[in-house]
């Protein structure tokens, strides 16, 4: 069975910093591209960085320069650290994993809280 685990959300203070890990069981980890999502309270998800199996990063870009998407495919895990949080980073970030060969083929987590306020 596929399973997504998210970790290191929490409660954190306007300028503060996280970092959240998404570790992967029951899919080969290499041939997926992992991303991290989110969904902002009353809004819609919405794509916040991805990560090919080679590295190749895309980044929001309202989050640029603040968040950098990393994965460790040793560990299967991928990590989104995040610097200069702001109020409206406040979301539950969800991981994804998506085929680099079979479209339409997805995984996700269950979510972790973030909230940036004073």
């Amino acid at each position: 069975q596929v399973q997504l685990v998210e970790s290191g959300g929490g409660l954190v203070q306007p300028g503060g910093s996280l970092r959240l890990s998404c570790a992967a069981s029951g899919i080969f980890f290499s041939n997926y591209i992992m991303g991290w999502y989110r969904q902002p309270p009353g809004k819609q998800r919405e794509l916040v960085a991805t990560i090919s199996s080679r590295s190749i990063t895309n980044i929001r870009d309202s989050v640029k320069g603040r968040f950098t998407i990393s994965r460790d495919n040793a560990k299967n895990t991928v990590y989104l650290q995040m610097n200069s949080l702001k109020p409206e980073d406040t979301a539950v970030y969800f991981c994804n994993a998506e085929s680099e060969f079979y479209i339409n083929t997805n995984y996700w987590g269950q979510g972790t809280q973030v909230t940036v306020s004073s």
